[in-house]
């Protein structure tokens, strides 16, 4: 597993290193900012699977905790906006710390640090299974949200730096293990932990041991390929940002009001679906636990499709048809009998969550040089959204009915309108090209 090749050239006006020009083989990928050739080399797919199963333990343990809120709930007699703040402080915990951890690994990276992540992980866990109170509780959840909030940010420069310039296709298979590991997680507290009791969670921590094994010998990996660039850049990067700085930040505006519409709508699914079945079908536990559990596969599915799709057409047409494309099948989900539930529940997790891949990467190459920066913005504001809208709609529910939060909820789609204001960057780029060569 080999480092970036770089080839320092002296380039005028600016004295800084750039990627030898050399003809790429064919199916190089091609940046989409300079249409230069990025790497003529392939992802580096064993660090790429790794650290995809470490996102893949790191998500399944996170996923436990929404899981088994119906013990949770009968176990301390808790009520839907207790259950909504056990969610919050997950989420905030997990999105607090990421910026600030990405904009520092931007600066000096960081590889050890996600197994000390993890480790505060199996802390949290291990008190999670023993919690006496609805403090502790509380305070387990922090532990591993803060976890979660030093892995993000570190392993998706990792990501980065092994995909060989297809930066979409590596950021969906980054994305798809966390997304695997939260579809596993309802099916495991369905047939483990509903049988057993609150003290099997303890069990899961060898998924936490693992996961440090595991990010150790990563982090070994990038601490000997990881170049030490000005600001954090990686060689990968293009040098300059495609637009002006005041279209940057509305162009950030959007993309966050974009996550904040995804994410408050699948807080609604991954926090209450379960009590939705069950208070309006009338299905057992274990068989919402399961309908949970395929919804969440989608989304994984999803997550897949939407990283190279957006390499191929274009990160902007992704954005734009996820989000939008969605409504119709969210419109349709209140007034549809469980025999529809299911399927259109599916439809919503696959076409919903091809957006956050095409969205992150679009972000990083918007701000060229900040890879850890704008992946801890969005991961922490899609973590922090997605807690708070589990309050909010947990005591929106107490306060009316789960069916009524569903009600809400099927307009936000809607949101996806603002992805015709998001600028085309190979187009911008392509320009400042043009405009360079004219004046030179």
């Amino acid at each position: 597993m080999g480092g970036d090749d770089l080839e320092p050239r002296s380039d005028a006006g600016t004295g800084g290193s750039r990627r030898k020009d050399t003809p790429p083989p064919s199916g190089t990928a091609r940046s989409p900012l300079s249409g230069k050739a990025i790497a003529p080399r392939a992802p580096v797919l064993p660090v790429l699977a790794a650290i995809s199963v470490c996102h893949f333990l790191n998500d399944l343990v996170q996923s436990l905790i929404p899981a088994i809120y119906p013990i949770l709930k009968v176990a301390f007699h808790l009520t839907f906006g207790q259950v909504g703040l056990i969610t919050l402080t997950v989420q905030l915990t997990a999105s607090l710390l990421q910026p600030l951890v990405g904009l520092a690994a931007d600066r000096r990276p960081m590889p050890f640090s996600l197994t000390g992540g993890m480790g505060c992980t199996l802390m949290g866990l291990l008190l999670l299974a023993r919690a006496p109170t609805y403090v502790a509780l509380l305070v387990a959840v922090a532990l591993v949200g803060m976890g979660s909030s030093v892995f993000h940010p570190e392993s998706s420069r990792v990501a980065r730096r092994a995909s060989g310039g297809q930066f979409g296709l590596a950021q969906s298979l980054f994305q798809v293990g966390g997304n695997a590991g939260q579809a596993l997680g309802p099916v495991l507290a369905a047939f483990i932990v509903l049988p057993r009791g609150q003290a099997s969670l303890a069990w899961f921590s060898l998924a936490a041991l693992l996961a440090m094994l595991v990010l150790t010998k990563i982090g070994a990996w990038y601490k000997r390929n990881a170049a030490q660039p000005a600001a954090g850049r990686l060689p990968q990067d293009p040098e300059h940002p495609a637009i002006s700085p005041p279209r940057v930040a509305r162009t950030i505006a959007v993309l966050l009001a974009l996550i904040f519409s995804k994410y408050v709508y699948l807080a609604s699914l991954t926090s209450y679906y379960t009590f939705y079945l069950i208070s309006t079908f009338h299905v057992s536990v274990r068989n919402a636990q399961l309908h949970l559990f395929v919804f969440l596969s989608a989304v994984a599915v999803g997550t897949l499709i939407g990283g190279p799709l957006g390499d191929r057409i274009g990160r902007k047409y992704v954005i734009w048809g996820s989000i939008l494309g969605v409504l119709p099948f969210t419109l349709l989900l209140p007034h549809a009998p469980l025999v529809w539930t299911g399927p259109l529940t599916v439809l919503i997790g696959l076409i919903l969550a091809s957006a956050f891949p095409a969205i992150l990467v679009y972000a990083q190459e918007l701000i060229p040089g900040k890879v850890g920066l704008m992946a801890g913005l969005f991961f922490g504001f899609a973590f922090g959204i997605g807690g708070l809208a589990a309050a909010v709609l947990g005591n929106l529910a107490d306060a009316t009915s789960i069916g009524f939060v569903y009600h809400v909820c099927a307009f936000l789609p809607a949101i996806g309108l603002l992805a015709g204001w998001l600028p085309d960057l190979e187009w911008a780029r392509s320009r400042a090209r043009f405009s360079d060569t004219s004046r030179g």
